[in-house]
């Protein structure tokens, strides 16, 4: 099992039957494939539409029918297609139970940066501060590090998307949970230890004395603990 696809089965888990749940570009369209059999939700596209479902097979692409990042998607039967207005009028209004948005960093204060970089062109990041704002709940789903640097921080270097709380942050190695008093581990992967996840994470971590592990499948049994970059990859944190 790869670390997107950890992530993705993971995410499937937090949601609920006969919510409706916005998946944002990239990773977090996997969560789709991973829904439990028991669990209907309706998927909702910021351009338009909601009855999203992953496209069928290939050669079923079509031009008119994409999410909001202009990748190809299906749609279930019963689908329903509007304009953008009335989509972000859902999102602002509080209507959209849950939001599952990848992240470019995530800090000890539970505030999410996604939608730039100062001087790199990020695509895709029209409706991050509305989704982050007006969703009910919030999980960022991410790699744990980039480049062999922790994205979970004391403090984000990058432009927060907002100053609201995500609710849940979920990587190739563990599950935090932002709380009023600072990032709280709740589980690990499969094959990865408490000591590895506090070494790939520069922000500090609440740590309860029991850490269960995800509650994931781990098919090709994937030495996932080989993901973690060791000690000294990473840059000491700040004091």
């Amino acid at each position: 099992m790869d670390e997107k696809t950890i992530i993705a089965k993971r995410v499937a888990l937090e949601l609920r039957d006969g919510e409706l749940v916005n998946l944002g570009i990239g990773l977090p369209t996997l969560v789709a494939r991973y829904l439990p059999d028991d669990v209907e939700v309706f998927l909702q596209s910021e351009n338009g539409l909601i009855g999203v479902q992953t496209l069928p097979d290939e050669g079923l692409e079509d031009d008119d029918l994409t999410d909001a990042g202009g990748g190809p998607i299906g749609a279930v039967p019963g689908a329903a297609a509007f304009d953008s207005a009335m989509s972000f009028g859902l999102v602002r209004g509080g209507h959209l139970d849950v939001t599952v948005l990848g992240g470019l960093q995530v800090d000890q204060q539970g505030q999410l940066a996604n939608w730039m970089v100062p001087g790199k062109m990020v695509p895709g990041m029209g409706g991050a501060m509305d989704l982050v704002s007006g969703a009910k709940r919030v999980i960022v789903a991410m790699q744990h590090t980039a480049k062999g640097q922790s994205k979970i921080l004391k403090r984000c270097t990058l432009p927060v998307t907002s100053v609201r709380r995500v609710n849940l942050i979920v990587t190739e190695l563990a599950v935090i949970e932002p709380t009023p008093d600072g990032l709280l581990l709740r589980e690990v992967a499969p094959g990865v230890t408490v000591e590895q996840v506090v070494v790939a994470t520069e922000a500090d971590l609440i740590i309860p004395i029991d850490v269960p592990t995800m509650p994931i499948e781990n098919e090709l049994g994937t030495k996932v603990a080989d993901v973690v970059p060791s000690s000294r990859t990473l840059p000491e944190a700040a004091g």
